[in-house]
């Protein structure tokens, strides 16, 4: 399959993007989600958010307490921009409408690389496994993307235009004062985004070889325990110094057949950011493990030095 593509983004200009997972997760036992009405919201705000951050949306999952999104994004800030937005508008949502407080600080929104095709694979099938969650067979859920894949090109003929839509209407349905009137989404008669109108589906489809059963055959074998640590957990999970050493230099045998002390720095250069962005970790750990200085880490992270 082919990981890195080219697109066109959502601001017009063609670009070579890669796929990241996105989650947001209600800490403790913050329910993002409590009626159809939130479901609904945070589904048009996954598409809002893409467009402010010039991201593509490939496939997502919206449950009662986290959400999934896989998106295709120039590079790691564009995605981590992409999650911090949609944090940011659905808190405002669900702060106004439950008149709670602080919500915003009990829910935590990351970003990862999908680094190969395995990971890819199968984090686009764990996504709409997700569904299970909420009681409901991948294919019989609302809020998630899995419609919209292998429809071999069904239209949606008798759903509304959001391009059409008058400012009040967008105002009272999309729930945003931002201008549409060059979105290709639609409605559904439910007044709900149809996932088929901003999924980017030729991404997922070569990437289960456009073959349908490929694809539900996958979500019926993934893994979910294994990718909801790879994917969810791991990431939010800070581990001590000697477990990660340990993950540190599994990765370093994996990838170069050599362990971290063995490693040249060029090579350590590679797993460091790789590290940085999927798992919990800071500078001095990463310092640390892999017997460099701090400021040797900073730099190959592009991070500003340290203030005195």
């Amino acid at each position: 399959m082919r990981r890195v593509v080219q697109r066109v983004l959502p601001d017009g200009t063609p670009a070579i993007v890669q796929p990241f997972h996105v989650s947001l997760k209600g800490l403790e036992s913050l329910v993002l989600c409590r009626d159809d009405e939130d479901y609904g919201i945070m589904v048009k705000y996954i598409a809002i958010c893409s467009r402010r951050k010039n991201v593509l949306i490939i496939i997502y999952a919206v449950v009662s307490n986290h959400i999934h999104a896989a998106v295709l994004a120039r590079k790691q800030q564009d995605a981590d921009a992409f999650a911090q937005e949609l944090k940011r508008i659905y808190s405002m949502w669900f702060s106004n409408k439950y008149v709670e407080k602080g919500v915003l600080r009990r829910v935590d929104a990351k970003a990862i690389p999908l680094e190969n095709d395995w990971h890819v694979r199968n984090a686009l099938a764990y996504i709409p496994r997700n569904a299970e969650d909420n009681g409901c067979a991948p294919h019989d859920y609302k809020w998630s993307g899995f419609s919209a894949m292998f429809r071999k090109g069904a239209g949606t003929l008798g759903c509304r235009n959001v391009a059409f839509l008058t400012k009040r209407e967008r105002e009272s349905i999309m729930h945003t004062g931002d201008n549409l009137n060059k979105v290709s989404w639609t409605l559904d008669d439910d007044g709900d985004l149809t996932p088929e109108s901003f999924c980017d589906v030729a991404y997922l489809e070569q990437a289960f070889n456009h073959d349908a059963s490929y694809f539900y055959k996958a979500i019926g074998s993934v893994n979910t325990s294994e990718m909801k640590e790879l994917l969810v957990d791991a990431p939010r999970r800070m581990l001590p110094d000697s477990e990660f050493f340990k993950l540190a230099s599994d990765t370093c045998i994996h990838w170069f057949s050599q362990e971290i002390a063995l490693l040249p720095k060029s090579k350590k250069c590679r797993v460091i950011p790789f590290l940085w962005r999927t798992r919990k970790t800071t500078v001095a750990q990463l310092a640390r493990v892999f017997g460099m200085e701090r400021d040797e880490v900073r730099d190959v992270l592009r991070l500003p030095a340290e203030k005195e």
